[in-house]
């Protein structure tokens, strides 16, 4: 009998139907040779302080920092994970192998592992590793089983990650809390959790110190265009008012008139933190909606695996894309033409050095029924993602004007787009602005200039144009999950931000969790789309002194050396020594500082 363990009872009934196990017992679903069961989430966790010690059930100062000299694993204490898991050592203590088909990633691997570890599971372990639930990719996966072992390094990533929030976070909580919490307030602290909310602080006492100032600029109307003064912007009316003057009776004359052909390059496909931006930018979700949706498009087989952090698909999948874009009925106006001939293997689309677990998340080509509207709305960006790829790129003319008044010069730009490309599968969909001034710029960017030639003259109508400078903006969920992934370096090149995701704090799937915590603990709180923190956020950060538990940067180097064990690169014991030395040092300094 072969045992397959699943990550939850809906994957198990697919699973069980595909591999022809039909009948249904307690906890699990028996036929062909096969038990399918299932865990519920995490079924193990790392023990708590006290399962080492009793006397660590206590926060005191003096018994930190708690690091044992073993972690070890133990059960949820709920009836229902109890029985279940009761299950499941049964049925591998009477396996002849035993089949991990955990949800294909880190944290899924980890779920199996600590409860295979907890059952004591001696029989060889094989490891079902799909990017689909489709019929076609479970059948393909149970076809081409891995040895288990061809993911040790990825689970103790795994482990090296839940160990150092673990210590981490026992230790800071109780120490900070001990020492500076008030009125038996709990301060916690977390390895991610941390850094991410001292962003938040550090922009909110920006905009808190901001003091907007009143500056004039001098425009000039020349052939019904616009145009700017380029110098400094002036910090009193009255040299306004002497540059004004000096304008006066004095001709425009044009000295340059450039236009440039460009190209807007094509979209990146969605990786989860991309497609989270996209949907707090156009329908406000927060990043744990979209998550939650994008999970549920998952298990109703429409989109591949969702929580990966790259933008790239496998090589091995372009003969596939035909096939899938067949199956977008509802986007036969975009496909028809792009199936009209061979689909290029592009090199900014299909590139397997790019690739880890996953590739890029793209829909399945089944045609969605019964989704609600969300569901609805985040499948329409990702197939959209998916053919706007393959188009050919936008088209654009940029338009630079320059011209002179006397010894003054000023500048016009436009840019007017000249062929679509790509943006035409977006042209239908209505765009929700974020803003008023962002569709007043968008306006700006495709306005369409006058010929104008060089040497012309003529009289102009200038005028001051007066404005305030502007404190700089929240955050709101789309630029706090870019900040997270690019450890606090807002980067807008695609290039460069993927570059950069080696370094970012958290993974892509624990990043709207992180974002949920703050709110719930009341360290952040959201006023319309921008998020802000609280006097206890920023209380709280202020507290903490010591900046490497707040560092953006370090979180980051600590996620690539994770990402390093992960490839086998770095050793898991070195990785928690380091951790381990830093928060010993941590608990001396503010026992003792």
């Amino acid at each position: 009998m072969k045992v397959c363990i699943a990550e939850k009872p809906s994957v198990a009934r697919d699973l069980a139907d595909i591999l022809g196990a039909r009948t249904r017992r307690d906890g699990y679903i028996e036929g062909n040779g096969y038990c399918v069961t299932w865990v519920y989430g995490h079924l193990c966790s790392l023990k708590d302080p006290e399962d080492y010690n009793p006397n660590w059930k206590y926060w005191k100062l003096e018994d930190l920092p708690i690091i044992p000299s073993q972690f070890g694993i133990k059960l949820r204490e709920d009836e229902g994970a109890q029985k279940q898991f009761k299950i499941i050592e049964r049925l591998i203590s009477e396996a002849e192998e035993v089949i991990n088909c955990g949800d294909a990633g880190q944290e899924g691997e980890l779920i199996q592992r600590w409860v295979l570890l907890k059952a004591k599971c001696k029989v060889p372990i094989k490891r079902l590793w799909i990017s689909s639930l489709t019929e076609e990719a479970i059948r393909e996966g149970f076809n081409k089983l891995k040895d288990s072992k061809e993911f040790d390094n990825l689970f103790a990533a795994g482990n090296s990650r839940a160990v150092g929030d673990w210590v981490l976070g026992i230790n800071g909580t109780r120490l900070y809390t001990r020492k500076y919490g008030k009125d038996k307030m709990t301060l916690s602290v977390g390895r991610v959790q941390t850094p991410t909310l001292a962003m938040i602080v550090q922009r909110q006492k920006e905009i808190n110190a901001f003091k907007s100032e009143e500056y004039w600029e001098l425009k000039t109307i020349y052939r019904e265009t616009e145009f700017l003064c380029q110098i400094d912007r002036l910090k009193s009316q009255e040299k306004a008012d002497k540059g004004l003057a000096y304008l006066k009776d004095k001709p425009f004359e044009v000295t340059s008139f450039e236009q440039k052909e460009g190209k807007e390059g094509n979209p990146r496909l969605y990786d989860l933190t991309s497609l989270q931006v996209d949907g707090n930018k156009r329908y406000g979700y927060s990043a744990e909606e979209t998550l939650n949706l994008i999970q549920s498009l998952y298990e109703k087989k429409l989109v591949t695996y969702p929580r990966v952090d790259t933008t790239y698909l496998s090589e091995d999948l372009h003969p596939k894309i035909p096939g899938i874009m067949n199956g977008l009925r509802d986007y036969k106006r975009f496909t028809e033409e792009l199936l009209s001939k061979p689909i290029p293997k592009l090199k900014s689309v299909f590139d397997d050095k790019k690739i880890t677990d996953h590739h890029a998340i793209i829909p399945t080509g089944i045609i969605p029924s019964g989704i609600s509207p969300d569901e609805q709305r985040i499948y329409d960006l990702i197939a959209r993602r998916f053919i706007a790829v393959f188009y050919p790129e936008c088209k654009v003319s940029n338009t630079t004007v320059l011209g002179k008044v006397d010894q003054l010069v000023f500048k016009a730009t436009g840019k007017q787009i000249i062929e679509k490309g790509w943006r035409l599968v977006y042209e239908d969909l209505k765009i929700k602005e974020e803003s008023k001034k962002d569709s007043k710029s968008k306006e700006e960017e495709e306005k369409i200039l006058p010929i104008f030639q060089e040497g012309e003259s003529g009289p102009h109508e200038p005028f001051i144009h007066k404005g305030k400078t502007t404190p700089p903006k929240p955050y709101t969920e789309a630029t706090l999950l870019r900040a997270m992934e690019t450890a606090g370096k807002m980067v807008d090149n695609e290039e460069m931000r993927e570059l950069m995701k080696e370094n970012g704090i958290g993974r892509p799937s624990t990043r709207a969790s992180i974002i949920e915590t703050l709110f719930r603990r009341k360290y952040i709180e959201k006023k319309k789309k921008n998020i802000f923190a609280t006097e206890t956020g920023m209380s709280l950060i202020d507290t903490i002194k010591n900046d490497l538990l707040k560092s953006p940067e370090l979180t980051g180097i600590w996620e690539q050396k994770l990402r390093q064990i992960e490839r086998g690169k770095y050793e898991p014991q070195a990785f928690k020594e380091e951790l381990f030395r830093m928060v010993r040092e941590i608990t001396d300094e503010v026992i003792f500082g």
